[in-house]
This record gives structure tokens, C-alpha cells and sequence, in this order.
């Protein structure tokens, strides 16, 4: 048995899991642990015997490996490398075309947990504007975000495409995200929220948001679902939901009391005046063989 760290992320793994894979390291024998205990005298064993033999890793296991390893769950790492080596030593070259298979299972379920949080990252997201660093002309903003998981390297490079002309960063307790303009670059995790006080862009998008909000389609149990309230402390918007939820009634009684706006006239089309006429005498449409006017515009 040997204890092995598996690092921070999905390349510390894969190096770790590439020498153990070529060398022959069944994954019973493996504890992926970063504290060493009880086996940590044997944590730096070398396997004698013939050198590792190079193994083919198929692409799609790579893709999956990526996400999976981005999970809170600390077991990610064990399975990643059991998957691994039934893939390439254990001759199950087609594993993960099996679903139902326990082990591709629970990886494509941690995988759909990691897809999900980021896109919330893409969706909840609230920049607001920061003073610009000493010497630079760019504009400069900053967020604060808290996954659930480690999926700041692989969601924030949607952001380096959107806002490609600004300075921003993306700070949370699971690492930082930093873009320049030129480079995406990645720092260590912080504790606390920096940016909780409102600024101008923050008051400005509340009033959009109040002034988009329609009370007769509010589904307050689909708005959840999409938005979880452990989001609501980082969103501006957060603010107005119980506000906007219970006037929602009163909202839409004011609507249907007001005056019915005059209906605006037909454009003047030949076209619509044929369909217009086929829609008060329908009997006077012939199967599917409707023509419309020959003087079309």
C-alpha cells in the first residue's frame, strides 16, 4: 500500500496517475490521500521489475477527468484512477459507453454536479467597478463568487472571451481568477467577501432588474431551482426578490384593472389583408392549398 498526494488539480493528478498507471500500481494498492498517515513509510516505494510500459489514455476519459476532478467529493481522485485502469489495464476499452456501470455512473453524476456549478458561475456572476491599477487605462472590475467546487480554472475563461476589453477579477474561497487583457491568470482562494459595499453599476442594475421583473409570470419554485437562495447573499438583485415575490398579487390586480390600450391598426399588406380575411371566414380556405394575393410587397 501506498499513500499518494494527488495535488490541487486535475494535471497534479494526471502526473501522479501516469507514473502508477506505467508502473503497475493496481488501485487497491493506492490511498490518494495529501496527508500521509499510517502508510507514509511506504508513500516513496520504487516497483522493481521491468520499465513502466507507456499507456493510451482515450480522449473522452481525459474530458471527463477534467470536470470530475473539479468535485468537493475527496473520493474523486480514487475513482478517476479505478476508471483509468480498467480502461487501459484491465481490458475495458469501452467502459465508458456503460452508464449503468457503478464506477462511470458516479463519475458522470459528479460530472453533471461540476457543468452545473459552472454554468451558475456564468449566470450569477456580479462584476462591479474597482479603482484601475497604478499606470493602466483599462477599465477595472472585480467579483465574488463561492462554489461549492473547485471550478474556477475551468469556468472563468467564459469570461476572458465576454469581457475581453476590461481588467477583471473573480475572487473566491476556491481560487481566483485574474484577467489583464493579455493573460488569465490563477491565485490561491480568499475567506471573507472584499466588495460588499454597493457601488453606482450595482444601483443601476437593480433598478433594470425591478423594472424587467413580471409578477404575472413569477413561478417562485422554477426561480429556485434555477437560482438557489445559497446564491442570494452575492447577488444585488437578491435584495428585491422577497419584496418583489409579495407584492407579486398586488402587481398583477393593478395590471388587469388598467385600461385596455387601443389596438394598433393593420399594417396595410396585401399579404396580411388575405390572411386577415381567411381568419374571420376560415371555410373559405381550401385544405392546404391557401395562395396568397399575387401582389405581394
Amino acid at each position: 500500500m501506498r499513500c499518494v498526494d494527488p495535488g490541487d488539480n486535475f494535471h497534479s493528478w494526471r502526473g501522479a496517475a501516469r507514473d502508477l498507471i506505467e508502473c503497475g500500481v493496481r488501485p487497491d494498492e493506492i490511498l490518494w490521500e495529501k496527508e500521509q498517515g499510517l502508510f507514509r513509510s511506504m508513500s516513496s516505494v520504487v516497483r522493481e521489475g521491468p520499465a513502466p510500459t507507456p499507456v493510451k489514455v482515450p480522449q473522452d476519459f481525459i474530458e471527463l477527468a477534467k470536470s470530475v476532478s473539479c468535485h468537493k467529493d475527496p473520493s474523486r481522485w480514487g475513482l478517476l484512477y479505478r476508471i483509468l485502469w480498467r480502461l487501459t489495464r484491465g481490458g475495458e476499452k469501452h467502459l465508458l459507453d456503460i452508464s449503468s456501470d457503478p464506477d462511470v455512473s458516479k463519475a458522470i453524476h459528479l460530472e453533471k454536479n461540476v457543468r452545473r456549478e459552472i454554468h451558475k458561475l456564468h449566470a450569477f456572476v456580479r462584476f462591479k467597478e474597482v479603482p484601475a491599477l497604478e499606470g493602466s487605462e483599462r477599465e477595472r472590475y472585480a467579483a465574488w463568487f463561492e462554489p461549492e467546487h473547485w471550478i474556477v480554472e475551468l469556468g472563468t475563461p467564459f469570461f476572458r472571451k465576454r469581457f475581453a476589453n476590461m481588467d477583471w477579477s473573480i475572487l473566491t474561497p476556491k481560487g481566483c481568477a485574474h484577467w489583464d487583457g493579455i493573460e488569465l491568470r490563477f491565485t490561491p482562494g480568499i475567506a471573507e467577501n472584499p466588495l460588499a459595499h454597493p457601488d453606482d453599476t450595482e444601483t443601476a442594475w437593480l433598478t433594470y432588474y425591478r423594472s424587467i421583473f413580471n409578477p404575472a409570470r413569477l413561478k417562485v419554485n422554477a426561480m429556485q431551482a434555477e437560482m438557489p437562495k445559497r446564491y442570494w447573499k452575492n447577488l444585488p438583485e437578491a435584495a428585491l426578490i422577497e419584496e418583489l415575490i409579495s407584492n407579486s398579487k398586488n402587481l398583477v390586480s393593478q395590471m388587469l384593472d388598467e385600461t385596455p390600450r387601443p389596438v394598433k391598426p393593420r399594417p396595410k399588406n396585401a399579404y396580411l389583408d388575405h390572411l386577415h380575411a381567411l381568419n374571420q371566414n376560415p371555410a373559405a380556405a381550401d385544405g392546404f392549398g391557401i395562395e396568397p394575393p399575387s401582389e405581394v410587397p
